[in-house]
């Protein structure tokens, strides 16, 4: 429907599990993909007797972060517990920071596809530890509910914005630019699918040309861009349609299944939720030196925007390309992998975001696990580049290393697809085709010249059979035309 006589205002906060090896109060290990329940200790649970500790690498990536959004940084923050009761929160309470957090006021600038760009505001990031996860089975007929602990006690970071944002466009380059700046310097493995990285939107409207804010509704842990994308499109139609009805927007937690693509309302929200925060009795005060913070800034790895420039200097790669290849920490290693081994960074930038980008989205696949590795497609574009064989080749080459075939050149030998470079077979190849297409030959002849391009096609269709598909079509485009020219 169309949104006109209407503004949206979004605004995110993001949840960014941090990629330290432990918990952030406890020694109990973060590796994702362990058996239920077997990574949980006695002070993830506050077990009587238990007491924290503060993990410090947690500490310095939330200093990361803010260094690489040019944000404050306190020099002194504290936990607080956060009181509510809930399945997955064993204690009772979630230790956070409110009043003080380690991440005080930035601002991300974000490009839109038209590429103008926009500053979005960060109102501030804070420390905190994940709660436990509820794993729901069962059908009608018996449903039941399990409890998993071992995310509790995961070190967060909640990155929490102005709502500056004015459509589902903005939101999502927001999003894959915090995706960006956490997975390139190393803060956050970026993993959406195993919940490193969860999104709560918050989304309002109001009418064209007035500020007072609208109510909003959140729309609670959305793990991908595409499901943020749809849940804010959905939500948006869903406000003005209630308003224009004569209806009212109530404020409430809202739920998005992005596989059914289902909406729905989880519960009702007040102003103001009675949390009862209270500092934490276990946890002093953190304070970060001066020069602990000089020190991270000065081991802070190359940022985004940065890397993105130095791509198009280094690589003479468009704006857009280098763009998408510098967004991300894991394609931006595997390019220069490529790169580094093919020596054609425009053939390697095609086909990463061609090819192989295609593959690993129908697969819903990082490129981290990428089934072809960076060394295997350097080797097919090596072999584009000297010409042993055609695009279309390629393509299917691709698909044997995708099945785990071998290299390239394994794929290659094995399936007999060396492209036919060699002039004197290839001229043969061609005056045979011409010569058993005598008909063909007199319709060319007789064309008028603006016609005679379009007639080329059949030429090369038959050349193409007869060599099955191994003729190089750039030298068998030029022989044909020299033999036909010499025939007018």
């Amino acid at each position: 429907m169309s949104h006109r006589g209407w503004e949206t205002v979004i605004g995110l906060e993001v949840h960014v599990q941090l990629a330290t090896k432990t918990k952030i109060f406890s020694g109990a290990s973060t590796a994702f993909g362990a058996e239920p329940n077997t990574q949980a200790c006695a002070i993830d649970l506050a077990m009587p007797g238990t007491l924290p500790v503060l993990n410090k690498q947690a500490v310095n990536y939330a200093i990361m972060f803010g260094l690489a959004i040019d944000a404050e940084i306190a020099r002194e923050s504290a936990f607080e517990r956060k009181n509510y009761f809930y399945p997955d929160l064993p204690k009772g309470y979630q230790t956070t920071q409110l009043e003080k957090p380690i991440v005080g006021r930035g601002n991300v600038e974000i490009q839109l596809a038209d590429g103008s760009k926009k500053s979005i505001r960060i109102h501030h990031a804070h420390l905190e530890e994940d709660a436990g996860k509820s794993l729901h089975e069962g059908n009608f007929s018996s449903n039941f509910s399990g409890i998993d602990l071992n995310r509790a006690g995961t070190p967060l970071i909640e990155i929490v914005s102005e709502p500056d944002m004015r459509n589902a466009e903005e939101a999502v380059a927001f999003a894959k630019k915090l995706h960006s700046i956490v997975t390139s310097i190393g803060i956050c493995d970026g993993e959406m699918s195993q919940g490193s990285m969860r999104f709560d939107v918050n989304v309002s409207v109001r009418p064209h040309g007035t500020t007072e804010l609208g109510t909003r509704t959140e729309t609670k842990n959305l793990n991908s861009f595409k499901f943020m994308e749809e849940a804010i499109a959905r939500e948006v139609e869903r406000q003005i349609d209630l308003i224009e009805d004569g209806g009212k927007v109530i404020q409430e937690t809202r739920l998005y299944n992005g596989d059914t693509k289902v909406a729905r309302s989880m519960r009702s929200k007040e102003e103001a939720n009675d949390y009862r925060y209270f500092p934490c009795p276990d946890l002093l005060p953190v304070i970060v030196s001066e020069e602990t913070i000089a020190e991270l800034r000065r081991t802070l790895p190359e940022l985004p925007d940065a890397r993105q420039a130095r791509f198009v200097a280094q690589y003479e790669l468009s704006d857009y390309d280098a763009g998408i290849l510098s967004s991300d920490a894991a394609t931006a290693h595997y390019f220069e992998t490529v790169v580094s081994h093919s020596n054609n960074a425009k053939l390697t930038a095609n086909w990463i975001m061609g090819e192989l980008s295609a593959r690993l989205n129908s697969q819903d696949l990082s490129v981290a696990k990428s089934p072809v590795s960076a060394e295997q497609l350097a080797g097919l574009i090596a072999r584009i580049s000297d010409s042993s064989i055609s695009g279309k080749m390629a393509k299917d080459v691709f698909d044997g290393m995708w099945a785990g075939q071998g290299s390239a050149d394994d794929i290659i030998e094995a399936r007999g697809l060396k492209q036919v470079s060699d002039s004197g077979a290839l001229e043969k190849i061609v005056a045979d085709v011409l010569a058993a297409n005598p008909a063909m030959v007199e319709d060319y002849i007789n064309s008028d010249e603006s016609k005679r391009g379009k007639k080329l096609g059949g030429f090369m269709g038959k050349i193409m059979q007869a060599s099955k598909g191994q003729a190089n079509p750039q030298q068998v485009n030029q022989l044909l035309l020299q033999k036909l020219n010499t025939l007018l």
